[in-house]
């Protein structure tokens, strides 16, 4: 195992700065100053909020209620996974950003409803808010484009017979992710203090109290209760099903926003680490793409996460506000002859997937 320090990507640098990142930065700005309200969230989000936490833990009563029957119990096992994914999607996700509330006591609360779901705040913050924002598709850096060898999403990783069909095994891949972070992913980056190659920060007393704390209550709430009331065997097929459900959700919502064609792909070395060509915003623009923006339900399921754009350049702001500033972001894109990745529905983005990964099934 190599010993070197990890160095991060750099990238390019203007003697006027991030020319267009200021710009566009400014103009957004200037858009929540002049609608005189907050870029963080409101009674949309909160309302939404009430919603889908009432939802879930309906669902979960459902379960303890029905489940001794297996065929009772499943609506309510596939209605709890798909309440699982949306809490992530939309309270979860803002909260961990800092988007959710003006308060941070707020966004604390919100982040931590991934707690509830069984996986670490502390950890997912280091994962994603820190290293997939910023190393967005940078193989060898961003974890998020790293499957264990399971599935190549890159150019740069290397082939194996195995994905000669990963363009029909990803659906059975995906349905593992969460149950895999659960169960260990969150575990290895505790123990090893690494995302990958990347040296994650030091965490306090409190995240680490809270890291096991969290896991015992979710452990207690998800498995041990349910299997008391309602028995070991309906409770494990349900569990699996669950998960499933949640683990495909998850996947794919993140994965037509940056493993699709159109999304460029960097390498990086421990010891070369890469130059990226273009600016830090720049390089969001060139990793990442939109899908399905006309569809207000989409939109509302999945907490805005199909404006990955809007998203992966301002993450701080709330993502009820993405429709809006949208179309500043598309405007000064076209300005600055900045290439603009959207998807017209979400079967096209789907599609543009496994196109990308059926051309990379071949070495």
């Amino acid at each position: 195992m190599s010993t070197s320090a990890f160095k991060a990507p750099r990238f390019a640098t203007h003697t006027a700065g991030q020319p267009f990142f200021q710009i566009l930065t400014q103009r957004v700005n200037q858009y929540f100053k002049d609608q005189n309200k907050s870029s963080k969230g409101d009674v949309r989000l909160y309302t939404k909020t009430g919603v889908l936490l009432v939802g879930f833990f309906a669902s979960y009563a459902a379960i303890l209620y029905f489940g001794a029957s297996f065929w009772a119990g499943l609506p309510f096992w596939i209605i709890l996974g798909l309440f699982t994914s949306a809490i992530g999607f939309n309270v979860m996700h803002d909260g961990a950003h800092g988007s959710y509330s003006k308060y941070e006591w707020l966004n604390s609360l919100a982040g931590h409803t991934l707690s509830m779901l069984g996986a670490s705040v502390a950890m997912w913050k280091n994962k994603h808010n820190t290293i997939h924002h910023t190393f967005t598709n940078i193989d060898g850096v961003d974890d998020d484009i790293e499957a264990g060898g399971m599935i190549r999403m890159a150019e740069t990783q290397p082939h194996k017979g195995i994905h000669r069909i990963q363009h029909y095994y990803w659906p059975a891949l995906y349905s593992l992710l969460y149950i895999y972070w659960l169960a260990f992913t969150d575990f290895k980056k505790y123990f090893t203090g690494k995302v990958g190659v990347v040296p994650i920060r030091k965490l306090s007393v409190a995240e680490h109290i809270g890291f096991w704390g969290w896991k015992a209550i979710h452990i207690t709430m998800v498995a041990v209760v349910p299997i008391y009331v309602i028995g070991l065997f309906p409770w494990l097929f349900g569990f699996l099903i669950m998960t499933a459900i949640t683990g495909l959700s998850l996947s794919v919502v993140f994965q037509l926003a940056h493993v699709v064609e159109g999304a460029s792909f960097t390498k990086s070395e421990l010891a070369d680490p890469a130059q990226i060509e273009s600016e830090w915003a720049v390089h969001q623009l060139q990793t990442t793409a939109n899908f399905a923006t006309r569809s207000r339900i989409l939109t509302w399921l999945l907490g805005g996460l199909n404006y990955q754009v809007e998203h992966h350049l301002f993450p701080r702001i709330s993502h009820v506000h993405y429709p809006a500033i949208s179309r500043i972001v598309k405007e000064t894109c076209a300005e600055f002859n900045v290439q603009y990745q959207e998807f017209r529905t979400f079967a096209d983005a789907l599609g543009a997937h496994v196109r990308h990964l059926k051309r990379l099934s071949v070495a």
